[in-house]
């Protein structure tokens, strides 16, 4: 297998640790260890119990019953834990597909979402969104894509970087097509729980047998340190990535998962503040956009905590952003890390203070670009 440069993971090692304010980042502002005692209770004598002797292949029976009790009515057979969703990614990916097969990705996309894929050998057939169609998906367009080899398509909704969405119907089409196919619907669903003037769309494995659908800590939890991850689908799907495992990381940590148990048991206490905060910041990145719309364009987000932003007057997207984080220590993803040019990932899920420091001074680095 050969694995291209992840350039979003390459770009965050240079920058990430360098500048002081985040407006690059695609999750929530990460809560502390004492705000996870504070919020789930977890108390001394809780860690002393912890033995750290070897965990089960797909999770200990407690954080996977919590999980299945929040998104799988409580069916813990179809729930796999994961180093975050990457794992599952590499797992779902590696046990699934086989060189020569098909697989529908979104484009823009996380690039782990179709590297792992590339790398198995499989040719990838991209499902594109157009910022003049406002990033909306065109599912007659995906049908077009969709043949006998088809043997996956890859989506994330809401869609990092756009925040773009599908409706309920949208979504039990997008299952047809799968299931017309015959194909796996891999189903990330990062930023699930965050949305704005709608529902969160239902794990689609409920209906459709072949389904995997992702979950993390890192995004709308605000946890990406504890690397906690999920993958949803049928007990024999699951074999099918433990067998993988066997020869990568085995198990998590009886250690971490005590704390995700405990976390996804408090769910709501750590996301709806995130999501509060979100929203009050989502409303202030549209006033800003508002403001300086000469110079930067975008799609309001329909869910998570990222716009895909253009800039028409910029020409070295990547130039800019490096500039902007060298000279004003703010960081922003350029387009290039997700393969458009002229785009740039703005995160707004940090604290307000901070978003609104940031844009100053990106306001200000739009001014010394047009100078």
């Amino acid at each position: 297998m050969y694995f291209e440069e992840a350039r979003l993971e390459s770009w965050m090692r240079d920058f990430y640790f360098d500048t002081d304010l985040d407006i690059g980042s695609s999750g929530v502002h990460p809560y502390s260890f004492a705000d996870v005692r504070r919020l789930t209770g977890l108390n001394g004598t809780d860690l002393d119990a912890v033995t750290f002797g070897d965990s089960w292949t797909l999770g200990g029976p407690g954080i996977r019953h919590e999980l299945a009790d929040r998104f799988t009515s409580g069916r813990a057979e179809r729930v796999m834990v994961t180093h975050g969703s990457s794992e599952a990614i590499f797992l779902s990916m590696t046990a699934l597909l086989r060189p020569g097969d098909e697989v529908v990705v979104l484009d823009p996309v996380y690039q782990q979402l179709a590297g792992v894929a590339a790398a198995v050998g499989c040719t990838l057939r991209r499902w594109r969104l157009s910022f003049a169609d406002e990033f909306r998906p065109d599912l007659a367009a995906l049908r077009a894509l969709v043949t006998v080899r088809t043997a996956m398509i890859v989506v994330n909704f809401p869609h990092n970087p756009t925040g773009v969405s599908l409706s309920p119907e949208q979504q039990r089409e997008l299952v047809t097509i799968a299931e017309g196919a015959g194909a796996y619907l891999v189903w990330d669903a990062a930023f699930a729980e965050i949305t704005y003037g709608r529902e969160p769309l239902p794990d689609p494995g409920g209906w459709y047998a072949r389904a995997l659908t992702f979950g993390t800590f890192s995004k709308v939890y605000g946890l990406p340190g504890l690397r906690v991850g999920w993958c949803l689908a049928r007990p024999e799907t699951l074999e099918r990535l433990a067998g993988v495992r066997d020869y990568v990381s085995l198990h998590l940590s009886p250690l971490i998962e005590l704390i995700a148990e405990r976390v996804v048991r408090n769910g709501d206490r750590f996301v709806a503040p995130r999501r509060d905060l979100a929203t009050r910041n989502r409303a202030l990145l549209a006033q800003w956009m508002a403001e300086h719309a000469a110079d930067v364009q975008w799609v309001p987000p329909d869910g998570g905590v990222t716009a895909f932003v253009r800039f028409p007057h910029v020409g070295d997207g990547a130039e800019f952003c490096r500039r902007l984080a060298t000279k004003h220590r703010v960081l922003l993803v350029p387009g290039e890390c997700f393969g458009h040019p002229g785009f740039a990932r703005l995160g707004f899920g940090g604290p307000r203070a901070n978003l609104v420091e940031a844009l100053d001074h990106l306001a200000g680095h739009l001014g010394e670009a047009h100078s």
